[in-house]
């Protein structure tokens, strides 16, 4: 009778490379969505991609860093923390309206509306206090 094969079991790092990899193509997937749909956001998601991607693989995180249509905004936020000023009208309009129809057509609690109320100011105001271009260089004055 023959030994049944021994099978390698997967690396916990190698496990957790490919979950941030999966992530980071989910991430990336919604990002495109986000691309073509005004309701979801496009940043926000290549931004979570980005993250999975250095966490899972240098190469597809290098690309996405430099890619020519998603790059520059990823560039953007991770030197300056900008967010784009259309950005910034989608967010919080979308804060708006999901904070509507929580007051008006929901049944929800009085203190699951105050706890919206709360959690959307704090995101309002955090992205209203990011700046919304990327600072320009100060020269100089040559002595």
């Amino acid at each position: 009778m023959a030994e049944p094969k021994k099978t390698k079991r997967p690396t916990p790092e190698a496990c957790k490379k490919t979950v941030f990899l999966v992530l980071g193509w989910l991430f990336f997937a919604l990002g495109v969505i986000g691309a073509f749909l005004p309701v979801m956001p496009t940043t926000l998601f290549m931004i979570m991609a980005l993250w999975a991607f250095a966490n899972g693989s240098e190469e597809l995180h290098n690309w996405l860093y430099t890619h020519p249509r998603f790059g520059p905004a990823l560039q953007h936020w991770d030197q300056h923390r900008v967010i784009p000023l259309h950005a910034k009208i989608a967010a919080i309009g979308g804060m708006g309206i999901s904070l509507i129809y929580v007051v008006v057509f929901s049944d929800a609690p009085t203190l699951a509306v105050f706890a919206a109320t709360a959690f959307i100011a704090v995101g309002a105001v955090y992205v209203l206090s990011r700046p919304s271009q990327v600072p320009q260089k100060v020269s100089q004055p040559e002595s």
